[in-house]
């Protein structure tokens, strides 16, 4: 019975000892090799008397990071990753909400740990990983860990204001790893092509699904994201047949004709999301990659990733709307108004999700908790949490969950309720946009869109008349040569307000 993430290793260490679980451009690590590793931190860690406490890990993103936060799930402690990326005073945030009692580092960025470290102990993972294992220590520990202890806390991206570090149990990963190993038929010959960075959500499904089914992951070299044919050319040298990556990266690729100029034999599985994917790219998948399964996985850190999800399995017009499909079965989704209440089916209101993959909030903010992590309205006889995600949803005629917008998208506008997700659904279709961003700007009243393509401002203007009614029609329309992006690979809406 698996009880906690670190039963994954052992069971896959026992049964493909040598065969490569993690590697990058500098280093191959077997499962073997994983559990050793990272019985040799967590003993450090056991015998300097650590036990669930906040661990920060400060590395550059590469294999040598998946011992060490398995080190750390050994010794009853739980992990956030903080990127080397980010900057200083987002990283001082974070510290002063976590407050680590330890700083997992290297010797590249000793230095710049030091900076920030305050109060906590740092120790270096050269030194972690050259020192001996005590199996007993190790048993002791296990016996004090159960699955409703803490695993992780990953703090959200969010540019404004202060991260908030959502909180994580074994339990939670576990439920959502048993569904996505039965959903898609994971096994020992998935190769997943990794993208998203390890502080976000979605690189949990590449790392623990690797663990549980003796997958191997492609750790796949940051620069290549903007070089789309040698990108594809890396997923084709590695024979990487699974790739969970966020849509911005594969419009990239579609925007780019890239598609033609290297086949993906063995590529079975797309699955996307942390954003909506445009129907007209994923078209320009579907018809390089009929075989292919396309799947759009949606979900909030807070329901530890994907909650709902659809498997394309029809024609979808460049105009439509994706649906976000059906909920995973180890997740319930409620629909319900401001008021608390179910709204009647077809008609729109926020998703709720209720089960074990419910997160417990958010790290020493329990303000902010109790905002989004609230009894369950529908049922008032005993205390049932579930969290409130912000997205306004709707079921289709055909019993698909269908993404509409962010409540905060939803805008007032000449009398008129409209939803931004609508306006940039259109844009995308359009024939010459390759991505777009639509925003309200609230002092001036306006609707503003943002675009990168090859069409001229004024024509996006005289098609979208045709699209959508003329109040919805943005005011100010502006082409860019390109989007910001943030470190998760999505727009980054922060930096588009800043220029309203």
């Amino acid at each position: 019975m698996i009880r906690l993430v670190t039963d994954y290793l052992d069971a896959s260490a026992q049964k493909f000892p040598d065969k490569t679980a993690f590697a990058d451009e500098n280093r191959e690590i077997s499962f073997k090799e994983t559990k050793e590793e990272a019985q040799r931190i967590a003993t450090v860690l056991i015998k300097r008397g650590f036990f669930k406490k906040p661990v920060a890990v400060f590395m550059d993103k590469r294999v040598e990071c998946i011992p060490v936060f398995m080190g750390i799930a050994y010794s009853g402690n739980f992990y956030t990753v903080v990127d080397v990326h980010m900057p200083v005073a987002r990283i001082e945030k974070i510290m002063d909400t976590l407050n680590p009692a330890v700083i997992i580092t290297d010797k590249k960025h000793e230095a710049a740990t030091a900076a920030f470290a305050g109060e906590s102990e740092v120790l270096l993972y050269e030194e972690l990983a050259e020192q001996k294992a005590d199996k007993e220590e190790l048993r002791q520990t296990r016996e004090r860990i159960i699955d409703t202890d803490v695993l992780y806390v990953l703090f959200t991206s969010g540019s404004t204001g202060n991260p908030k570090g959502v909180i994580i149990s074994h339990k939670a990963v576990i439920a959502y790893v048993e569904w996505g190993a039965e959903a898609f038929s994971l096994n020992k010959d998935t190769i997943f092509g990794n993208q998203t960075p390890f502080y976000f959500v979605m690189s949990g499904f590449d790392i623990y699904q690797t663990l549980r089914n003796g997958c191997t992951t492609y750790v796949i070299p940051r620069r290549l994201f903007s070089f789309p044919v040698p990108l594809l050319s890396f997923i084709r040298e590695h024979r990487i047949n699974t790739l969970y990556w966020v849509p911005s990266v594969l419009c990239l690729i579609a925007n780019f004709k890239a598609l033609p100029e290297v086949h993906l034999d063995d590529l079975k599985y797309v699955i996307f999301g942390g954003e909506v994917m445009p129907s007209k790219q994923l078209n320009m998948w579907r018809r390089e990659y009929p075989d292919v399964k396309f799947v759009n996985g949606y979900g909030p850190t807070e329901l530890t990733d994907v909650c709902t999800y659809y498997v394309v399995d029809r024609e979808i017009d460049d105009r439509e709307s994706l649906p976000i499909g059906i909920p995973c079965n180890h997740m319930d989704i409620l629909v319900l108004d401001e008021n608390g209440q179910a709204v009647p089916y077809g008609e729109i209101g926020e998703l709720c999700g209720r089960g074990p993959s419910v997160a417990y909030g958010y790290y020493n903010n329990p303000e902010k908790t109790r905002e989004a992590f609230v009894q369950n309205p529908l049922n008032p006889n005993y205390p049932e949490t579930i969290y409130r995600t912000g997205d306004l949803v709707r079921y289709n005629e055909r019993g698909e969950l269908i993404y509409i917008s962010r409540k905060d998208f939803q805008i007032k506008h000449m009398g008129n309720r409209i939803e931004l997700g609508e306006i940039e659904t259109a844009v995308s279709a359009l024939e010459g946009i390759d991505m777009n961003c639509c925003l309200y700007d609230t002092r001036r009243s306006k609707i503003v869109l943002f675009y990168v393509g090859s069409l001229e401002e004024k024509e996006v203007r005289e098609r979208l008349k045709m699209a959508v009614p003329e109040y919805m029609v943005p005011n100010r329309i502006k082409k860019m040569k390109q989007l910001p992006m943030n470190l998760n690979g999505k727009i980054d809406r922060a930096k588009l307000k800043e220029m309203l």
